[in-house]
Order: structure tokens, then C-alpha cells, then sequence
């Protein structure tokens, strides 16, 4: 049952969804609920900004990869401007890594979607309620970096992939980093991906910010 909400009157929420086709669904899905009201769609970072200025939602659900930036990166700005609202993050993927930066954030939680539409509606009204909420597969991970008792983000890089975040760091291209590692093109560009992979970055770019934020370069 979802939890009870501290609202007489229904959670406003601000969806922060750049595909249209899911916007709806999840608009359809949510508002089957007579406690639950979808206030304000936004496509982006940019327009998710102005959208919880101007509405206060009670609830942001922000998708993680938007056109114009990570919905991760936008929490504390998006609280600085809802100062009451509650952020759940929705992922199309995740990691323990991901979820820990949620909950540093500010966030109140992060849900897969292929958890399902109803579990979807369950997180929002819990999340309305005031709890944290974290997939159940990503829950006890997240909870073993929160509380120190998991490797630190990046301790699972081999030496290969450390080199490839040095040279990152350094600005080097993929080819350059393939050539001064000694390795085929196809080769470089595998230890470039594991490392964003492994950072919970969709950039190179966001792997070297991430990477420099948690003492992995200098």
C-alpha cells in the first residue's frame, strides 16, 4: 500500500522527461490517482529549472539523461529553487555509484524504469510521504558507499583504465590515449568506456569532473 501523504489535498508534481511517448505514459500511470497531479512536463534541465520556480511542486520526477545535462548534477539547483520539493530520480540504467550520488545531492531517491509503472506510482507517493527510496537492487550498495563500508567510486579500475582516466584528465582524444597505452583503436576506446562505465558517467567529460570531485586525479 503506498505510504500515507502528509497532503490533504493531491502531491503536485513536476515530470522532468525529454521523450514524449514516456511523458505520457508516466502522466497516464500517475494520474490514475486521485491523490496524485502532474502540474508541469519539461523536456529539459533548462525549462525543469523554470518550471519548479514557477510551481512549487511537492515532487520533481526527473529523468537522469536529459538533452542539455544530468539530471543528477540538477538537484541542488532545482532544491535551491523548490526548497520543499522532493527530487526522484528516474534511470533507464544504474549503479550503486549513481544512487550514492543521489542521496549526496539531495535527492530522495532513484527508481529503474523497468521497475514498472506501478512501482513508479508507489515510489512518488512514499517519496510524497517523506522517505527515501532506491530500487531494491540498488539499495544495499548504496547503503555499504553511503556509510564507508564499499570500495570508494573508481577502486574497481584496473591499471589499464586508470592510465586511460590519467590521459582523459590530460584531455587526450581516444586515439591518443590508444596510441601513447600502446593499443589497437578498438582496444582504447573499451578501456574508455569501462572507465565511464565504472564512474557512472555518460560523458568523458563527466568521468573526468567525477573523477577529479571524488580525488582520482589531481
Amino acid at each position: 500500500m503506498p505510504s500515507r501523504s502528509p497532503y490533504t489535498r493531491p502531491v503536485r508534481i513536476l515530470l522532468v522527461e525529454d521523450h514524449d511517448m514516456v511523458a505520457e505514459a508516466i502522466c497516464l500511470a500517475l494520474e490514475r490517482s486521485p491523490k496524485l497531479k502532474i502540474v508541469a512536463r519539461a523536456g529539459s534541465v533548462a525549462s525543469a529549472l523554470v518550471d519548479a520556480q514557477r510551481h512549487q511542486p511537492d515532487v520533481v520526477l526527473m529523468d537522469r539523461r536529459l538533452p542539455d545535462g544530468d539530471g543528477v548534477t540538477a538537484i541542488a539547483e532545482l532544491l535551491a529553487l523548490a526548497p520543499d520539493a522532493r527530487v526522484l530520480v528516474l534511470a533507464g540504467e544504474g549503479s550503486a555509484s549513481v544512487a550514492a550520488r543521489v542521496a549526496e545531492a539531495g535527492g530522495a531517491g532513484l527508481i529503474l524504469k523497468a521497475r514498472g509503472l506501478r512501482e513508479l506510482e508507489e515510489a512518488v507517493h512514499r517519496v510524497a510521504a517523506g522517505e527515501v527510496v532506491f530500487s531494491q537492487d540498488l539499495l544495499g550498495d548504496v547503503l555499504d558507499q553511503l556509510t564507508g563500508r564499499a570500495p570508494g567510486l573508481g577502486a574497481n579500475l584496473t591499471p589499464r583504465e586508470r592510465e586511460a582516466l590519467h590521459l582523459l584528465g590530460e584531455g587526450r582524444t581516444t586515439a591518443e590515449i590508444s596510441d601513447q597505452l600502446g593499443v589497437a583503436l578498438n582496444t582504447g576506446r573499451n578501456h574508455v568506456q569501462r572507465v565511464l562505465e565504472k564512474l557512472g558517467a555518460r560523458s568523458q567529460l563527466e568521468a573526468v569532473t567525477i573523477a577529479r570531485r571524488e580525488g582520482l586525479l589531481t
